[in-house]
């Protein structure tokens, strides 16, 4: 679908940040009109300074009462708060509202029980980076990403249409599931690495108390599993809390992983951990080869 089919009178992004920022950047030549919609009165002033936004407000129901596409930008607690709470009162009949939590069930199910007549979908774009804040905005994040959308009770074939569009004016790649299967999905590829990363750095830092030249000596090993670490802490707590049940289910099944190497070094089975690690290995050179490089080359 051409990136050309998007097109939006009044677009409101919930949230400025990395995410909406970005978001707002990337579609500014389909919309006549943003408005944003922080709380942050730094954040609102830098979206206008730079002309992300053409106006930004910190009241929800004035900054979305006119707009005819609404993009919640988040944290996952404060989309389903917003979704739960007021946001079905102030939104026009016809209006195209979209999120972009990392987590899907709760938001879509919250989704489902607003005024009929909204089009409501949940979406998920498989992107960030480690800094936040509207500062770190690019038009470009999407651009060649996977592009999760999960329907919901409010979910019209005109409403599949219309966040197709939005997805393709994104320059992203559509894929269409339902929410449990989104979630457990997300727990295996961006959950658990994010809790692994910091399960890492807590090691490191506890080694670092006993010997401080640890982080001296920490290179790019540590560079690239200590990376997700650093992501925003109410963000991802958001997501993770919101998961509960598929992050526990990999865990169990992560610990038995840990669990057998264990066992292998203590038994210096070192066939035995060669078998173990060339699958990874391949698996992973694979992944990169076919699914990640091909991303980055818009294939």
């Amino acid at each position: 679908m051409a990136s050309g089919g998007f097109k939006t009178r009044h677009l409101a992004v919930v949230g400025l940040g990395l995410m909406g920022g970005s978001l707002a950047l990337a579609l500014r030549q389909h919309a006549d009109k943003i408005t944003g919609i922080e709380l942050n009165a730094v954040s609102r002033e830098y979206a206008l300074d730079n002309k992300i936004v053409d106006a930004a407000t910190d009241d929800l129901k004035a900054g979305v009462s006119e707009a005819d596409t609404v993009i919640l930008a988040a944290p996952v607690q404060m989309i389903r708060t917003m979704i739960e709470r007021r946001i079905g009162s102030y939104l026009r009949s016809n209006t195209l509202l979209i999120d972009i939590g990392g987590t899907k069930h709760d938001i879509c199910e919250a989704m489902g029980k607003l005024p009929v007549g909204i089009h409501a979908i949940g979406g998920h774009p498989m992107t960030g980076k480690e800094i936040s804040g509207v500062q770190g905005s690019d038009g470009s994040l999407y651009k060649g990403r996977p592009f999760v959308l999960c329907p919901t009770r409010r979910t019209t074939p005109a409403t599949r249409l219309r966040a197709l569009e939005l997805v393709a004016a994104l320059e992203a790649i559509p894929f269409e599931m339902e929410a449990d299967r989104h979630d457990h999905l997300v727990a295996a590829i961006s959950h658990i690495p994010y809790l692994l990363s910091s399960a890492l750095v807590a090691t490191v830092a506890k080694e670092g108390e006993v010997d401080p030249t640890v982080w001296e000596l920490a290179a790019g090993g540590f560079r690239d599993m200590s990376r997700l670490a650093g992501q925003d802490v109410q963000m991802m707590g958001d997501v993770v809390s919101t998961n509960t049940q598929a992050v526990a289910t990999l865990l169990a099944l992560f610990r038995m992983q840990l669990a057998m190497l264990e066992a292998m070094l203590i038994s210096r089975d070192d066939q035995k951990l060669a078998d173990f690690l060339k699958p990874a290995r391949e698996a992973r050179i694979n992944w990169y080869q076919k699914y990640e490089n091909g991303y980055k080359n818009g294939k």
